[in-house]
């Protein structure tokens, strides 16, 4: 039987690659809404739908402010742009985050 001890640093890590994790995740979530949005948006899916409002509700929530940067003439437009700039932050951020984590 092979014993396992850890000391303080890899326990940190595990907490730290943990929360690496959980960023991961939840950024990737975030990605997804946005492109979920932007498809549903060019694609012009139903907004009665459920799941579409859920998604469309959802990217309103989490775009922060960034979904009104580009207001091109085309109302399609300004959603891709937008919404693709808010998940590119995010993707950065999030990146960025999990980086610092994993030092």
């Amino acid at each position: 039987m092979t014993r396992h001890t850890y000391d303080g640093d890899e326990r940190a890590n595990d907490g730290s690659h943990a929360v690496a994790n959980l960023v991961r995740a939840v950024t990737g979530t975030i990605v997804t809404i946005f492109v979920l949005h932007v498809l549903f948006t060019v694609l012009q899916a139903n907004q009665g739908n459920e799941f579409v409002s859920f998604i469309y509700s959802a990217a309103k929530i989490f775009v922060l402010g960034l979904g009104d940067v580009f207001t091109p003439r085309d109302a399609t437009a300004g959603v891709v742009l937008n919404y693709g700039l808010a998940a590119l932050v995010y993707l950065v951020i999030g990146q960025l985050v999990i980086r610092m984590l994993r030092r």
